[in-house]
């Protein structure tokens, strides 16, 4: 099966510097993999300059000179940037000539637009963002990371729908265990939100383990963890930052004097490995589950490397259908219920 991924180019902090070498990156290991590079052709032709022919003819640009900023408010990205190289890359998988789309730039804008132009199958009523995180024992995945800031019960159960189809497909799970974060694992905590929640996920039929707290999160307890989008970005973000702070604090202890750089070196194997496992390059490229098509959120300050990460998870959900595999399960469900 040969695929097409279609790059919005100019997206995130760095635009084509990294988009372009993570593209080649990823083409010179999956030969079954073409490119749709959206963005300024200027941009892009100097990283193309030493490409070998064979790889030259699987990437196909597709010009633009209008883009979304990272300042851009939704407004401007869907009224005045039609041309811009987010939305004509969401545009190729509406169309058939691309199997995904993927962006590093500014979130709001790339969920709004996919929205617009994919939209969502008739019986979800809001996509989600949803990425995997590292765990003592591997990764599990949460959602909404963002892009509903307010939701309803009935919305964080078709989250939670949603994430055990894709935690089963991405990673094998027959029935992958999910849990809805809260403050606590008692009956009595939470918001109302999290009760009516709560309620409805008890008798949904999914593997569901009831309240999980934010550091159940990384002992691995469940392999999806449903929240709200406002919470769920600050928990993202909040990781994210511990993650470097400990990094940073490991790096003043080691570099204090020449005896701790010494034990630094003899550890080395140790840091690296750690540093390796709690990277969160290594887990980039959050999807934009519940729309009609695949689309990758990058971070925006994502290297050459992270945004291969981000490629890569895009080829997965292709390989595994996922939008059509979510479409199936929520048609049947409809079925099932007018039944």
């Amino acid at each position: 099966m040969s695929i097409t991924l279609a790059v919005d180019v100019m997206g995130g902090d760095f635009g084509a510097s990294v988009t372009v070498p993570a593209a080649l990156k990823i083409a010179a290991i999956a030969a079954d993999v073409n490119f749709l590079l959206v963005g300024d052709e200027a941009a892009i032709l100097p990283f193309l300059e030493n490409v070998p022919a064979s790889l030259r003819a699987r990437l196909c640009i597709e010009h633009t000179s209008e883009f979304v900023t990272m300042d851009d408010k939704i407004a401007v990205a869907l009224r005045q940037k039609k041309r811009s190289s987010m939305r004509l890359a969401a545009e190729a998988v509406r169309d058939g000539r691309a199997q995904a789309c993927i962006s590093a730039g500014n979130t709001g804008a790339l969920m709004a637009v996919s929205r617009f132009v994919l939209k969502t199958h008739p019986a979800i009523d809001r996509p989600a963002i949803m990425t995997a995180l590292p765990t003592q024992g591997g990764h599990v995945h949460m959602l909404d990371l963002g892009a509903n800031i307010d939701s309803e019960p009935a919305h964080l159960l078709q989250f939670a729908r949603m994430g055990a189809l894709v935690a089963g497909a991405l990673d094998g799970h027959a029935s992958p265990r999910v849990a809805l974060l809260n403050i606590g694992e008692e009956e009595i905590k939470g918001s109302e939100l999290i009760k009516q929640t709560h309620a409805l996920l008890r008798d949904s039929g999914l593997n569901y383990i009831g309240y999980i707290e934010g550091d159940g999160i990384f002992r691995g307890e469940a392999e999806v963890v449903v929240c709200d989008g406002f919470v769920g970005n600050i928990a993202l973000k909040s990781s994210e930052g511990v993650a470097k702070m400990i990094a940073a604090m490991i790096k003043t202890q080691i570099n204090r004097n020449w005896l701790t750089k010494l034990l630094g070196a003899l550890a080395y194997p140790i840091w690296r490995g750690l540093k390796s496992q709690m990277d969160p390059g290594r887990y980039n490229g959050a999807s934009l589950v519940g729309l009609n098509g695949i689309v990758i959120k990058s971070h925006g300050s994502a290297t050459s490397d992270s945004f291969a990460h981000a490629l890569e998870v895009a080829m997965l959900e292709v390989r595994k259908d996922i939008p059509g595999l979510i479409s199936r399960r929520f048609s049947e469900a409809a079925e099932d219920k007018n039944a």
